[in-house]
Order: C-alpha cells, then sequence, then structure tokens
C-alpha cells in the first residue's frame, strides 16, 4: 500500500463542490478493432437514505429523505481472459463486487484525512481483494475459458481527498493549473522493469512486456496500490481511462483535452475521437468529473 501525496501546492482551497455543480460524465466504445467490449465503467454518489416502509404522512415526498454527498465513486475494468472470452464477465463481476463492498463500509469514511485514515485505506486495499477473489471464484467455474482477469481503477472522493485504488494499468489522472499528474502506476512487467532500473524509461514503449500485466483482479497476482491526493482545488479535473485511450493518445493530448473543453462530455468524446481515428486497436473508456461553472 502506498499514500501519495502528488500535490505541495500553496494555492488557496476552494468550498466544498455541491451536489449541482458536479459535472460527470463517462463512456465506453469497442474501439474499431475488437467485435466485444470487456470494458466497464461506474460513476455513482453515495448518500445517506431514508427508507419509509410505512406511515400515516399524506406528504412524505416532502420529506428530506435523501442526505448531503457523503462520497463519489469512479470506476474503470478492462477485462482479459487466456481464450478471449470471459473478460467481459470478469470486468463486470469486478465492478460490481467492488462498489458493494465500498458502498457498505461507510463507517470508514468519517476517518478521511485524519489521523484514523489507515481504516478507510485498509478497507479500500479489501475492497479490490474482494473483486479480486470474486473473479477468482467466477473462472474456476468456468475452466474452459482458461483463467479471467481484469484492471480495476477505482477512485473514491470524500471531500476534499481522492483515494485511488489501483490493479493493473487503467489510469487516474489528476488535471490542475495547466498540468496533468498520472496519479496511478502501470502494474505491467515492463514498468516494474523501469522502476527497479533494468529497463531505460525511454525504451519502455518498445518493449514486449509494455502491456503484460503484473498485478490484476483475478490474476496470479493482485496487489493492490492505494494513493491519496487532496482534489479541492478550484478548476480541478479528474479523468480514469482504460489503455485503449493511452495506447493512442499521450499526456500532453489528454491534458489540451481538459484545457480546450469546459464540459466532461466533451472532453471524453474528443479523446475517444482522437483514439479511435489513430486506429482504436483496443476497448475505449473514459470517465471525467470536474466542476461545473454555475450561471453568477
Amino acid at each position: 500500500m502506498k499514500v501519495a501525496e502528488l500535490l505541495t501546492t500553496t494555492a488557496q482551497p476552494s468550498e466544498r463542490v455541491r451536489d449541482t455543480e458536479l459535472d460527470f460524465f463517462g463512456l465506453t466504445h469497442p474501439g474499431s478493432v475488437r467485435t466485444e467490449n470487456q470494458d466497464h465503467f461506474l460513476v455513482c454518489t453515495i448518500h445517506p437514505e431514508v427508507l419509509v416502509h410505512g406511515t400515516s404522512l399524506e406528504d412524505v415526498g416532502s420529506l428530506p429523505l435523501r442526505g448531503e454527498r457523503i462520497a463519489t465513486l469512479y470506476l474503470v475494468a478492462d477485462g482479459v481472459s487466456a481464450a478471449g472470452e470471459g473478460g467481459s464477465d470478469a470486468s463486470r463481476i469486478a465492478a460490481e463486487t467492488i462498489t458493494r463492498y465500498v458502498s457498505s463500509t461507510l463507517r470508514s469514511y468519517h476517518a478521511a484525512g485524519t489521523a484514523s485514515e489507515s481504516t478507510l485505506l485498509q478497507s479500500l486495499t479489501d475492497a479490490a481483494l474482494e473483486a479480486h477473489h470474486a473473479v477468482r471464484l467466477e473462472a474456476s467455474k468456468h475452466p474452459e475459458i482458461g483463467g479471467m482477469a481484469t484492471t480495476l481503477t477505482l477512485g473514491l472522493s470524500v471531500w476534499p481527498w481522492l483515494y485511488v485504488v489501483q490493479l493493473g494499468d487503467s489510469r487516474s489522472y489528476y488535471y490542475w493549473n495547466g498540468e496533468l499528474h498520472q496519479i496511478t502506476r502501470d502494474q505491467t512487467i515492463g514498468q516494474d522493469l523501469v522502476d527497479q532500473g533494468l529497463l531505460p524509461r525511454e525504451r519502455l514503449p518498445a518493449s514486449p512486456f509494455k502491456d503484460v500485466l503484473s498485478s490484476a483482479a483475478g490474476a496470479d497476482a493482485a496487489l493492490p496500490e492505494v494513493s491519496r491526493l487532496r482534489i479541492d482545488r478550484q478548476g480541478s479535473v479528474l479523468l480514469f481511462c482504460t489503455d485503449g485511450l493511452t495506447k493512442h493518445v499521450s499526456d500532453p493530448e489528454i491534458a489540451a483535452a481538459i484545457k480546450n473543453h469546459t464540459a466532461s462530455k466533451d472532453v471524453c468524446e474528443s479523446l475517444l475521437n482522437l483514439a479511435l481515428e489513430r486506429g482504436g486497436s483496443d476497448n475505449i473508456t473514459i470517465v471525467v468529473a470536474r466542476r461545473r461553472r454555475l450561471p453568477t
């Protein structure tokens, strides 16, 4: 487990973002080559809610039954399998499992940014491992597939913090003040070799190990990495994506798309079109979250 403080800026943080200011958008596309889309994504907000099972009140609808947003969840998953089948099931199972787990551990959210934060960090690691075991269990029921796995990148925003759980090479980015920061580290053999000093970074794009996963949900090894950063800077943007985007679109181009578009939908669609124009060799999934500019 690692906790990374990515930004040390002295800029003043903004006030807590209201629900009406949130601008989310996500899309997924099979690409130009593959017939099946094995990616999945999810964006959701988590609220305390009152469920009325019986009442004599005439106008229950006037009661405040849903509380203020506790957290926001972002997720992308890119399924893979040995026989070319089962990848979609792997990413779906992992996404469903980790979402159920995270939403059931509301008691740990209050620890965000406090001395008791280890409780939340551990729950996120446990959630990723729960997803890993769920995929492994499903694979054991279908030995004819020869194994299945999935990348899993989950972001949990508990204002003013973002926690990112990483398995595999789908990515999470943070954009602020004109700069794009990659939050996650690609869990591939190629990146491992670079980190160990055994492969020069400039040779990684040509390495046969560049896209070989060293950790994934359902694989032989699942090594969740947890990162943390503050996201309360005015104008900051989050982006999550599978490698179907980053195979064709560079980080500077991602930053330019975020800079040039004011709506999350437009960012996603412009990046998707760019990846498709350059071949679209894999499934492409993109999720963008930013603060909507409200009329003054």
